[in-house]
């Protein structure tokens, strides 16, 4: 059995007629697979379709994109893909070199001649490169897209694999260099080292020339929890390593040690966040943490001397306050220095904090851009390289990313910045406005949206609506090419909605929109879909809505609770069959967000919004496309097909597609991409009667 012949699974309902479904590989499955991928294309692939597929082909592939780079040591790292190299090339330059208008590039991959030379449909997934003498680096290397990678090593000076090296075949997981010879495994590579998620369940100490199944063992756990990790900390005086067991999705466990394995427990909060740098270490408890007579804020930043800690101490010093709409977003460090990212009202806001022996000092980034969606990150790959150099990218609905280049350790007020690079306009956005606006959900809860459009309209506006809603993952307005292209330059209304189960305001957000709140989550959407209408901006018939993933689950859950709001949906790499979802891939690792539907109370509430178990006969579904891919080991395909067959089976206006590539993405290549997003969006135009043309 292969990665990917994935069949049914014990325990399944026995009223199931759709189950034979779930064998991605079955030849009667792909069968069905193909008939109804045909049927989609033939209904929404003509010449509107092609159209679209090559402007936004062409926008993907266009040379004056930004370039995302990382540096190690001398060197910034690329991946890039045009349409000479569909599947890309890695390649390399220096700072100096990148900050011209035309930067040369060594190149170090074709993936394009890789992929051919090895008659394997190669994908990208990143390489991890030896971080004291730089000569070797090992690569991950996806079989169309899957997270299961193979993993091999590449030498700099002869641009070329070692036959003999650091390689290992197709499995999740990942590796950590400790030197040039010897490398931490954290891999579900052999018999027995998967947890039943999927992901490693050890880390092994693998020594070069040695069989990694034969590794030793230095840190295990069971098959019942989501997996393990190892890392070495770079930053410390003296080697130190540490090991990461995620019990659940919420929760870890850490612990620090050395090459035989954990030595000591870190005495936090299992679903604490934390980040370490040298003799230091930050904290975010998830819930209010009571400690030495103490309680710290959840949501709050707090920061340590690491030996003081381990040592008993447990006087923190408070760096960060949350409020209402005023949350922790992420925090990392830099040459000694903590940044952090907050929104305050889903405006961007950035600190700095230098640790020191009595007190930790303070500066605001304030010449950061402080609207839209901006992000801020190390230019350097490794900690303990880092020297003060920040990237800061910044964009909006109608203005494209620029790259920015910050220096931490200039004089306030932090004037040493660069513009690297600006991505040209990809469509035209002359006429249109971008506005926030709230709705009032079920409970009178305020739910925030973003509006993209013409300033003025007719109260029929086709409109775009999406959201996410889940893992305490938030919705910033970015500047989307391809909805700005086939939807916003001709005439079209863009909406993102920030419902709850994301981290838009911190862990209160996220708790009320997850497990039994999941279903509030859904009808914080509806009640945006009912606001646009409200508002008279547009009719139910004319709301065109798309989610994938968790927000694929709630599409379907529109289809099932709130048909009257939509004219269309789509629906992509969606969770649908809440009852079956533990059973299948890494489902298992999500119980924390939704529930597990092997305990009744639990089940209770999963049932509401398990939209396969709720599709039933005679209802005013609007026409859904429900979209997968064959190589997605991580939500399984199955969802998308069995909902598609059953709907169609109860005589709904139903479509699905599944290419045979692409992971839980949308494709391997800009040209596939291009046609995924091309083929959707003209079936939501198509079902709300716009025939906007290009």
């Amino acid at each position: 059995m292969t990665e990917f012949d994935f069949r049914p699974t014990a325990n399944a309902p026995d009223d199931d007629p759709h189950l034979w479904l779930e064998d991605v590989g079955g030849e009667r499955a792909l069968a069905w697979t193909a008939g109804q991928s045909a049927n989609t294309l033939k209904h929404f692939g003509g010449t509107q379709f092609e159209r679209d597929r090559a402007a936004l082909t062409a926008i993907f592939d266009r040379p004056d994109r930004v370039p995302q780079v990382t540096r190690r040591g001398q060197y910034l790292y690329n991946f890039w893909q045009d349409a000479i190299n569909p599947r890309g090339l890695w390649r390399r330059t220096t700072l100096a070199v990148y900050m011209n208008a035309d930067p040369r590039w060594e190149l170090l991959i074709d993936l394009d001649a890789l992929a051919a030379g090895d008659g394997e449909d190669w994908i990208w997934g990143g390489a991890s490169i030896e971080p004291e003498r730089r000569e070797r680096a090992v690569l991950r290397l996806s079989r169309g897209g899957s997270d299961a990678v193979v993993h091999r090593e590449f030498d700099f000076s002869s641009l070329s694999f070692v036959a003999d090296g650091f390689n290992l075949p197709e499995a999740k997981g990942d590796i950590d260099w400790l030197d040039p010879n010897t490398l931490l495994l954290s891999s579900a590579l052999g018999d027995g080292m998967a947890t039943r998620c999927g992901y490693a369940r050890t880390v092994r100490l693998w020594k070069r020339g040695a069989d990694p199944l034969t590794a030793p063992v230095i840190f295990e756990t069971g098959s019942e929890t989501l997996g393990v990790s190892g890392h070495l900390d770079r930053t410390a005086e003296s080697e130190r390593l540490w090991f990461v067991e995620q019990p659940a999705w919420l929760r870890k466990i850490v612990r620090i040690g050395d090459r035989s394995g954990p030595k000591i427990e870190i005495d936090l909060p299992q679903d604490a966040r934390w980040d370490n740098f040298g003799d230091w270490l930050a904290i975010k408890p998830r819930k209010a943490w009571t400690v030495a007579g103490t309680t710290y804020n959840a949501d709050a930043l707090i920061g340590i001397s690491l030996s003081a800690f381990l040592a008993g101490e447990r006087r923190f010093s408070t760096l960060f306050e949350p409020a209402e709409r005023r949350c922790l977003q992420s925090f990392f460090w830099n040459d000694g220095k903590l940044i952090i990212e907050y929104l305050a009202n889903l405006a961007p806001r950035f600190e700095v904090f230098t640790p020191g022996p009595q007190e930790w000092t303070r500066r605001a980034l304030d010449t950061v851009p402080a609207q839209g969606a901006v992000h801020l990150w190390s230019l350097d790959a490794e900690d303990h390289e880092t020297n003060g150099e920040v990237l800061v990218c910044a964009q909006d609905p109608i203005t494209p990313p620029r790259l920015f280049l910050f220096d931490l350790n200039s004089a306030p007020p932090l004037s040493a910045s660069v513009i690297l690079k600006r991505s040209s306009e990809t469509f035209d956005a002359s006429g249109l406005v971008v506005t926030r606006h709230e709705a009032v959900s079920i409970d009178g809860e305020m739910i925030p949206y973003t509006q993209v459009g013409p300033a003025k309209g007719n109260g029929d506006a086709p409109v775009h609506l999406s959201a996410y809603g889940g893992f305490g993952i938030s919705l910033l307005p970015y500047y989307y090419s391809s909805l700005g292209k086939l939807w916003l330059e001709r005439g079209g209304t863009c909406v993102v909605a920030n419902i709850r189960g994301g981290g838009e305001f911190g862990t209160r957000w996220h708790d009320a929109g997850r497990r039994e709140g999941k279903r509030l989550a859904h009808d914080d959407f509806a009640a945006v879909a009912a606001d646009l209408v409200r508002r008279g901006i547009t009719l139910p018939r004319r709301i065109a809505a798309e989610g994938g993933s968790n927000g694929g689950l709630l599409i379907a859950n529109m289809l099932t609770r709130y048909p009257e709001h939509f004219g269309a949906l789509f629906c992509t790499v969606p969770l649908v069959d809440m009852r079956r979802y533990t059973k299948l891939l890494a489902g298992a690792s999500w119980i924390d967000e939704y529930g597990d539907p092997d305990k009744a109370d639990d089940w209770a509430f999963l049932r509401e919004i398990s939209a396969y178990h709720a599709a039933s006969p005679g209802q005013p579904y609007p026409p859904i496309l429900l979209a997968t891919m064959r190589r997605d080991d991580r939500v399984h395909p199955g969802h998308a097909r069995k909902m598609a067959a059953k709907l169609q089976a109860l005589g709904y206006p139903a479509y699905f597609y599944e290419p045979s590539a692409g992971g839980h993405s949308y494709a391997k290549d800009n040209r596939e991409q291009a046609a995924f997003i091309s083929l959707g969006t003209n079936f939501l135009r198509s079902a709300i009667g716009w025939h906007a043309c290009s």
